[in-house]
């Protein structure tokens, strides 16, 4: 198979290339004519309404210490294969075009000849050998995870051709390889600017130790992984120093200023539209750092926010958005729903604590809290009765569609959940709160993202109902970057709630999170999950067997290049999914929307919403322009 995107002969045809200036960005040096700074095949993007101007300022707002992931949707998406607008495909985007063979053991992509980092470097297959291996084969490097290149449990071998070609060459069959290299934030080939990066590395620099002593490293392992940041998007992005090949970069990176962050057009961008003019056309970028979703749908109000589909886009805000439409100078774009729930109760079933492990893997005890919840009380009071009763599972009308799996334990029935768990802890204190076998009184905390303010909404109606049912359930709020730490990448939590995963298509086979532990998303088994990508590993915990075999299913998947097969096994996982019930959910969710301002162009009324195809950014945001 072959994937190209036709250029419609855009420099063969002699169409001139408008060598347009940079106003209000200031550089170290004079820049080349553009010419010099596109590659020789530059990708020509057809503007979704009309061909604009370079200039002005994009006004956005980020919220909190650990949403700096969102930037992915802003300006930060430009792997080597790149969701089309549609999302169903992967195409060619840094990579001019790839191929596959006929049983998806080995990938060729091609290069753009003369493409350039920011600073004008030249982004080479040097650039995709020094990440394979100086970072991702180094274990001082600190980079894990990738499970995508495996195969099998083996590692995929790269094969250099030549400056602009290279092969990724599996052991066995990888036929998902391409569509995950298009996810938000997978593909670190086009990360990792060998150039800069050499100088920290000490294979490249003997004196690596003293750079990172002087700037306050223990080694020059510390100072690397800080400079490359790919282990954490959160450090990733505080670097204005390392180039990159989005189309804006920063010169004031998050962190670097509490107050905004800014990022201007890069000067050797890619792309340029239909009449030759180099992408991106704003000249900026500019961030206000936030402090909470309140502060920003004050400025959303305003019409301080160009665009905005995170936070503040929630149903109770609905209608005071709808109302300051005239003043603000916005309006709305819809987002075609894709997360598996609006809300995922997950238990930790990997928990350091024995006793609430094993209750917590206790299948009925989950039935229990589920059917504890009144779906239809939280998703009139925070949705205006926008959705129905649903579990994690795939939305009506999709092939993959499982009704059992959507609707089981859904129905609110308080006395069949206290019957239920009058079977497995009969005891109660003299509050009325369940004992466990250990003589504790079952307490539940669940942490919670504090910016998920409908998550809260929803906990304010959830927590009463599970202490009706003699749990002593409780809420605890915490930054993000301290969910983090301590739900995503820890196992002492009891519990927590999340959303997104995915409710159809390739999506779901791509993020099945809530269906089959397979990664760092599968937040409520993670010694399970590292049990898929590495078994070996210290922190992974071999699963009981219906889920090692729910595992061997999805690696299944990954291996066949073949759709049908794919549809084939999905469908089984889901059906597992159905009989193993690791999650409870609220409610499949509706369609949203988005803000953005009247005088934006380029921006489509419709569009998906997901973290994997990084709204808004696929439709491409460095076409967005105002009038």
């Amino acid at each position: 198979m072959d994937f190209r995107i036709s250029r419609r002969g855009f420099l063969a045809s002699g169409t001139a290339l408008a060598v347009t200036g940079l106003p209000g960005v200031t550089f170290a040096q004079d820049l080349p004519p553009l010419e010099e700074r596109l590659p020789e095949n530059p990708l020509v993007v057809t503007p979704h309404e009309r061909p604009g101007q370079q200039g002005g300022t994009w006004n956005m707002a980020l919220v909190g210490g650990g949403s700096l992931s969102m930037l992915f949707r802003y300006q930060a998406y430009d792997p080597l294969l790149r969701w089309n607008p549609e999302w169903t495909a992967a195409e060619p985007n840094v990579a001019e075009s790839y191929e596959v063979n006929e049983d998806s053991t080995v990938y060729t992509f091609t290069l753009r000849r003369g493409h350039k980092w920011s600073d004008g470097e030249p982004y080479t297959t040097e650039d995709v050998r020094f990440w394979y291996e100086d970072v991702f084969q180094d274990p001082d490097a600190g980079l894990t995870g990738e499970e995508h290149w495996y195969a099998n449990g083996e590692l995929a071998a790269l094969e250099i051709v030549d400056d602009v070609t290279f092969r990724v060459v599996f052991p066995s069959p990888n036929g998902i390889f391409a569509t995950k290299m298009a996810e938000s934030n997978v593909d670190k080939l086009v990360r990792t600017p060998a150039h800069y990066l050499k100088q920290f590395h000490i294979k490249y620099n003997e004196n690596a130790n003293e750079l990172a002593a002087e700037r306050g490293f223990d080694s020059w392992i510390a100072l690397f992984q800080r400079e490359h940041g790919l282990q954490e998007d959160n450090v990733h992005f505080q670097n204005s120093s390392r180039p990159t090949l989005n189309p804006w970069m920063f010169t004031s990176a998050p962190g670097e200023d509490t107050e905004r962050a800014i990022a201007v057009r890069n000067p050797y961008y890619f792309k340029v539209d239909t009449e030759g003019t180099q992408l991106p056309y704003f000249d900026e970028i500019v961030y206000q750092m936030v402090s909470d979703p309140e502060v920003l749908l004050l400025k959303t109000l305003q019409g301080e926010i160009d665009v905005e589909n995170v936070y503040v886009n929630t149903p109770a805000n609905k209608p005071v958005l709808f109302d300051g439409q005239e003043s603000g100078n916005y309006r709305f774009y819809t987002l075609s729903e894709t997360a598996a729930n609006v809300m995922v109760f997950q238990l930790n079933l990997n928990h350091t604590n024995e006793t609430k492990n094993a209750l917590f893997n206790n299948r009925d005890f989950r039935e229990a809290m589920s059917i504890a919840v009144d779906r239809q009380a939280l998703i009139d009071a925070v949705f205006v009765g926008q959705g129905a009763p649903a579990q994690p599972s795939i939305r009506p009308g999709d092939p993959l569609y499982n009704e059992r799996l959507a609707t089981q334990h859904t129905e609110y029935d308080p006395d069949r959940a206290n019957e239920i768990l009058d079977g497995i802890l009969p005891e109660t204190d003299s509050d009325g709160f369940r004992v466990m076998e250990n003589g504790e009184r079952l307490t539940m905390i669940f942490e919670i993202d504090q910016v998920r303010t409908t998550f809260l909404d929803m906990f304010q109606l959830a927590i009463p109902m599970f202490q009706q049912i003699g749990i002593d359930a409780q809420i605890r709020t915490m930054d993000r970057s301290l969910w983090e730490e301590r739900v995503r990448n820890g196992r002492e939590f009891d519990a927590t709630a999340h959303q997104f995963g995915a409710n159809g298509g390739i999506a779901a086979m791509l993020d099945p999170r809530y269906f089959v532990p397979f990664n760092n998303n599968s937040i409520y088994a993670p010694g399970w999950a590292l049990y898929f990508t590495n078994p070996d590993n210290e922190a992974a915990i071999e699963p009981p067997e219906e889920i090692k075999a729910q595992q061997q299913l999805y690696k299944d998947l990954l291996a066949t290049g073949d759709s049908d097969r794919q549809m084939e096994i999905m469908a089984q996982i889901l059906e597992n999914a159905a009989d193993q019930f690791l999650v409870f959910g609220v409610s499949l969710p509706p369609d949203g929307y988005g803000v953005v301002k009247n005088d934006i162009v380029n921006m489509p009324a419709e569009m998906p919403n997901s973290f994997v195809w990084p709204t808004p950014m696929p439709i491409g945001t460095e076409q967005l322009f105002k009038e």
